[in-house]
């Protein structure tokens, strides 16, 4: 079977070419390395934020940092967010809570934090907290888009002020994400993490704290079920869902387009803007993705540029 080209792979076949121009690209933004932006079980949960030298328009455009839910600092490219950055976007690359380690509910958990930290410092960014976009690949693609459809506003009673203001996003492009992990590939085929050929067991593995004896034990079925059903964006799908791109593949084995073409039938049943650009023969990544980084900036400059179109997005 042909396997389909992942981003990470993209990566390594440009070599020479992305360290090339990465360096040309370097003058033209300053990097902030490690921002906590929060902490859990005692480690630190952390981004790298780019900010351009000229140019800057307001915006801010969050990119999760993620492929198969994992999650970590080296996997952050300056090349993901060099043509964010030439439309003037401040892009912050988020790492969340990795697989095996944490499941799939905690990173959703982790991203909502960060939106609600870079809107609560917004001045400190120098970024309007109103004109926040997300986006991500494959499972960084699946967080970009429950953060557009399950978002929350913040609770005025939580003693950490970050918690105090919504995770709400403004605008969301991504590529080729699951969206509804109880119809995968076909009506009524489920993706629950336990099936043999399932390639993503760890960020499937739900646990639940025993009260009495302090470990944590797996869920019954019931409750994975359920709790696959809450990680599946399509349904959280309103009218205020913040306006959507999505670019697949058709030729994808791993996440099939069936999952965007889902997604985008609930978005235009309530009038949200949505789009599915469709890439012919195109698999899980493909070798000229990077052009298509172009597409996902415009797409940002149409509901973020100014604060008038975020206005109208919302």
């Amino acid at each position: 079977m042909k396997r389909s080209i992942s981003l990470s792979l993209v990566c390594l076949i440009a070599g020479s070419l992305v360290l090339l121009a990465a360096a040309q690209a370097e003058e033209s933004y300053t990097r902030q390395e490690d921002v906590i932006y929060g902490r859990k079980f005692g480690t630190a949960l952390t981004m790298d934020v780019f900010t351009p030298k000229q140019g800057a328009n307001g915006g801010a455009v969050i990119l999760c940092i993620s492929g198969g839910w994992v999650s970590n600092h080296d996997n952050i490219q300056p090349l993901f967010v060099s043509e964010l950055l030439k439309h003037g976007y401040t892009a912050f690359a988020v790492v969340h809570g990795s697989q095996p380690k944490f499941t799939i509910p905690e990173c959703v958990s982790d991203i909502n934090r960060s939106v609600r930290y870079i809107r609560s410092h917004a001045a400190d960014f120098k970024i309007d907290p109103n004109r926040i976009g997300i986006s991500g690949a494959s499972a960084g693609g699946h967080l970009s888009l429950m953060q557009g459809c399950a978002c929350s506003d913040g609770d005025p009673k939580a003693k950490d002020p970050v918690d105090r203001v919504s995770s709400r996003v403004q605008a969301v492009a991504c590529f080729f994400p699951p969206t509804d992990f109880l119809n995968y590939g076909k009506p009524g085929v489920k993706s629950l993490g336990i099936e043999p050929e399932h390639r993503f067991k760890p960020p499937f593995d739900f646990r639940v704290l025993d009260p009495a004896t302090k470990l944590f034990k797996p869920v019954d079925m019931e409750t994975r079920e359920t709790i696959c059903k809450e990680m599946s964006p399509i349904y959280h799908v309103t009218e205020d869902d913040a306006p959507t791109l999505i670019i697949h593949g058709d030729s994808d084995e791993l996440v099939p387009l069936q999952q965007s073409e889902l997604i985008m039938e609930k978005f235009k049943g309530v009038s949200v803007p949505a789009e599915l650009v469709v890439k012919k023969g195109g698999g899980h990544g493909w070798p000229t993705i990077l052009a298509d980084f172009k597409t996902i900036a415009d797409w940002f400059d149409k509901y973020l540029k100014t604060p008038a179109t975020a206005q109208a997005a919302k």
